[in-house]
């Protein structure tokens, strides 16, 4: 089954958030000091997680991630995973962490049926690490990359959040540690997302700058000129090394993107941009079936017409997307809510 909406992008992709917390304090995602967290009374369990996930495989879904926050955080998430590593119409079941928490439980993941793991690394650097995070445990992120490596996990990513002025002199040592661990990584571009209230354009380094950074390193770079959803391009080392970057801040990739998410008190998101989600938790709640809930999530999908990076290009004075004070009326804006 192939849902479209008004521009014809297919709904395929599905970022599901198991919770909001988390265990860093990014920079460029939570440098506030403090937070409103989703109450624990709506937050989903694991069989209401399930269901929604088989309500968007009927609705043409094929590929869910988990994130979180955290989602290493949550309790038992294993058992989610193989709760969902169950469901034929899944065809990529991956999951997104900092890493912390990968050491002590990347074994058990591929045992219930994970299928790849993306872990984010800004820098190599310790004290770095402490600055960007305000958390001292880089050390533990270096090692759950390991132990996924040994846990039998494979085209396992690395994502590199890369802000001007504080660590964009290490693109070529992270594709280094990249190439160590069989692991390609991806530099992503400072996002004016929800939560990022400290964002100045000063600080985006465009994926044309990094490109000849890196040429200037290594030599010639092809770009592989794949043709789908993805939202990295995809280059080629001398060497055979292949290396992303998602320009979603400069190059947005709006035509062609089919991923929508659901935070962990299952309000749906179409657009990381969105203000307003679908509150699916209540009609869960209230009994509506797999069928039901597919039917709205179609009729919702066909209707979209968003293109929230796109329309953040075109602003002439570009600022962060939401001050604080818009935050706390709307927790769901934050990017920790809704996953990346």
């Amino acid at each position: 089954m192939t849902v479209t909406d008004r521009h014809g992008r297919e709904l395929r992709n599905l970022r599901l958030s198991v919770t909001d917390r988390c265990n860093l304090r990014c920079s460029y995602c939570m440098p506030e000091e403090e937070y409103g967290w989703l109450p624990k009374r709506d937050i989903l369990d694991f069989e209401e997680l399930s269901t929604l996930v088989d309500a968007f495989l009927l609705a043409g879904v094929d590929k869910v991630r988990l994130t979180g926050g955290e989602p290493l955080v949550r309790r038992d998430v294993e058992v989610l995973v193989g709760l969902l590593a169950q469901k034929r119409g899944i065809t990529d079941l991956a999951l997104t962490t900092n890493g912390i928490l990968l050491g002590e439980h990347a074994a058990a993941l591929k045992r219930a049926g994970l299928g790849r793991v993306t872990v984010s690394l800004d820098t190599l650097r310790p004290e770095r690490f402490l600055k960007l995070t305000r958390r001292d445990s880089h050390a533990d992120v270096l090692a759950g990359l390991e132990a996924a490596r040994a846990a039998g996990f494979t085209h396992t990513k690395i994502d590199s959040v890369i802000l001007r002025g504080t660590n964009d002199d290490e693109l070529a040592a992270l594709i280094e540690h990249g190439k160590q661990l069989d692991a390609e990584v991806r530099f992503i571009e400072y996002m004016d997302v929800g939560g990022a209230t400290n964002w100045s354009m000063d600080e985006v380094l465009p994926k044309r700058e990094m490109l000849e950074r890196l040429r200037a390193e290594y030599g010639p770079i092809l770009p592989l000129h794949e043709h789908g959803s993805a939202p990295a391009e995809r280059f080629l080392l001398p060497d055979g090394t292949v290396f992303g970057i998602i320009a979603s801040t400069t190059e947005p990739f709006c035509a062609r993107c089919d991923r929508s998410r659901v935070t962990a008190d299952g309000t749906w998101f179409q657009c990381l941009y969105a203000r307003i989600g679908v509150d699916l938790r209540a009609k869960l709640r209230a009994g509506a079936t797999r069928e039901e809930l597919a039917a709205l999530i179609q009729r919702v999908w066909t209707g979209r017409t968003d293109r929230g990076a796109e329309v953040r290009l075109a602003e002439h004075e570009r600022g962060a997307l939401a001050p604080r004070d818009e935050l706390v009326q709307n927790v769901h804006l934050e990017m920790h809510k809704r996953g990346g």
